[in-house]
């Protein structure tokens, strides 16, 4: 059990290192991705969750945004290929890219560089080592637990809220986040949850306080992860 000081210590320590952002660093909040690859069935990641929400703000998509390049997708970019005047085959390439209006990110939330940071170094201490999908579930549910009545409504309340993430315990999050992180981040503010609302996680493998799990609805497991609500 680590000390009160050391945790205090610790979560002053991430709000000291999330207040100092050098321009550097702001740059990679853009959303750069987005056009710089081919995307088809099966692709998966924030430009995807991207273009699904410009889509369903075009009317074209319906689906939910999971950042997974799946039929729906594929439809509605027929849909929008079509008309375009495209060939329309479900793959969003160069021409469709170029006829794509813009794509300015609309977030979630009122967010600044800081919350983006901060939920990113929270990604890093709880999921490091998780595959890109794993990574946006744990920020999913720091963004799910916002609009829960269990919990504060603000980012850094969340996830300052004594006792609920282990990575501010042991010093974890206190590691400057990758990019992949920072991508993760911005997905789940995108809309991207494939947690499908879960306000809770857990990994079993390494868990020794497991008396609340009987009392929440199992979701589904991601990677190291398990999801709940």
């Amino acid at each position: 059990m680590l000390s009160r000081t050391k945790i205090i210590i610790s979560v002053m320590l991430l709000l000291i290192m999330v207040s100092f952002v050098n321009l550097e660093e702001a740059k990679a909040l853009e959303i750069a991705e987005f056009g710089s690859r081919v995307m088809r069935r099966g692709d998966e990641g924030i430009d995807v969750a991207l273009l699904q929400q410009k889509l369903k703000q075009l009317n074209y998509y319906n689906g939910s945004i999971d950042g997974l390049y799946g039929g729906a997708t594929v439809e509605a970019v027929k849909k929008f290929q079509q008309a375009n005047g495209l060939k329309a085959d479900g793959v969003f390439g160069e021409s469709s890219f170029n006829v794509f209006p813009d794509s300015k990110v609309n977030l979630e939330y009122n967010i600044t560089r800081d919350d983006i940071i901060l939920l990113a170094r929270i990604i890093h201490g709880e999921a490091r080592g998780e595959d890109f999908k794993g990574k946006v579930a744990v920020g999913s549910v720091i963004l799910n637990r916002i609009e829960s009545s269990q919990f504060p409504n603000t980012i850094r309340d969340v996830i300052l809220q004594k006792g609920q993430f282990s990575s501010l315990m042991d010093g974890q999050a206190n590691y400057y986040p990758g990019e992949e992180e920072l991508q993760a981040a911005r997905a789940a503010l995108l809309g991207y949850d494939p947690t499908l609302g879960s306000i809770y996680f857990y990994n079993p493998d390494i868990a020794t306080n497991t008396a609340w799990i009987s009392r929440r609805n199992f979701v589904k497991r991601i990677g190291g992860h398990v999801f709940l609500r």
